[in-house]
């Protein structure tokens, strides 16, 4: 799962700062801008959403904009930064949009001069300075939380955990499961997050000890719930959560007094996107309304734009007890090292 030494160039570039430029002016859909897309016939879009939901906004954009198709490629947060350092590296260049949950990729993706500048109008209006770029290269395209939570079916909800104290209990031993920080952007945020509160890296240690069902990405551990695998997960996407909830089975979030970490996913276009026009045409819908609240709808993932209604049910985050996360404080070296050393993966 280790890319080292794109890991420890992060480093380095995080460490030497990153210059500042002036932010294009935000520019809208234009019916020059569609044809050019048309003409280039297709947009290819990393991304680190749970697939079904990329691809439901895929067929969105493609409903809105016929003639552009979207190739949808759905990895691990981790994976795409892999993915893109080992194609730039090479000069290869598939990639228009890339998007994953892990903020401190676009702080290197921009010192690299990989990011194309551009601004989508409702950007501009609507989001707040602290999730986008102030010089235009990205913005958070979603947030999410990564929470604990339970299967109702084989948990009462009076002995359900409360806390990420109670996952140590020893009655959970070996019904756990748990997402890896190597390869999920949201988990490396949460881990980075939880360590830094009261709990500190001796949670780890210990809940290291609790036989934990390892997966990879943060979309797992929720359908290891649902599928009754395990009774107890300790991370994973709350947006995979509300789905499944919302589908019938039978599984509970749980929000903790000690904190629950917030993920913002950014997004952006890559410089040497093959297809420019499509890629902008893309990013500008990934930002609207419509695109924000099918995320929300569908995905269950949460939105800066003000417009966007949340669904009935749905703990709003003005009542959640945050985490938030600096990237530019992240060394997910010494991150995977630690947890390698505490889960033995």
């Amino acid at each position: 799962m280790s890319a080292k030494p794109a890991v420890l160039a992060l480093v380095a570039a995080l460490a030497c700062g990153v210059a500042h430029s002036q932010a294009p002016p935000p520019y809208d859909v234009t019916p020059q801008l569609v044809a050019a897309a048309q003409k280039e016939g297709k947009v290819v879009w990393y991304s680190a959403t749970d697939v079904q939901v990329a691809e439901k906004l895929a067929r969105a954009f493609e409903a809105k904009y016929p003639g552009v198709k979207v190739q949808v490629e759905r990895s691990g947060a981790e994976r795409i930064f892999q993915r893109i350092n080992q194609e730039y590296g090479s000069k290869i260049y598939n990639a228009d949009v890339v998007e994953t949950s892990d903020a401190v990729h676009f702080v290197y993706f921009k010192k690299q001069g990989w990011l194309q500048p551009a601004v989508p109008s409702d950007v501009a209006k609507f989001w707040p300075s602290a999730y986008k770029d102030p010089d235009g290269q990205f913005a958070a395209y979603r947030a999410h939380l990564s929470v604990i939570a339970y299967n109702s079916k084989l948990v009462s909800k009076d002995q359900a955990p409360k806390s990420h104290a109670d996952l140590l209990d020893p009655k959970w031993a070996g019904k756990i499961v748990k997402a890896h920080p190597g390869y999920s952007g949201t988990i490396m945020t949460g881990t980075q997050a939880l360590s830094q509160t009261s709990l500190g890296w001796k949670y780890f240690e210990q809940l290291g000890k609790q036989k934990i069902m390892q997966v990879q990405s943060s979309t797992e551990p929720p359908k290891k719930l649902a599928a009754g695998e395990r009774p107890i997960m300790a991370d994973g996407n709350e947006y995979n959560v509300f789905l499944l909830r919302e589908s019938g089975v039978p599984i509970e979030p749980v929000y903790a007094p000690e904190g629950t970490p917030l993920v913002v996913g950014n997004a952006a276009i890559l410089k040497n996107a093959p297809d420019p026009n499509a890629a902008k045409l893309f990013y500008h819908f990934m930002f609207t309304r419509e695109a924000q609240q099918l995320n929300s709808d569908v995905g269950g993932l949460r939105s800066f734009h003000p417009e966007v209604k949340e669904k009935a049910g749905r703990v709003p985050l003005s009542q959640i007890k945050l985490l938030n996360s600096d990237p530019t404080k992240l060394d997910a070296e010494a991150i995977k090292k630690k947890y390698e050393e505490y889960f033995g993966t």
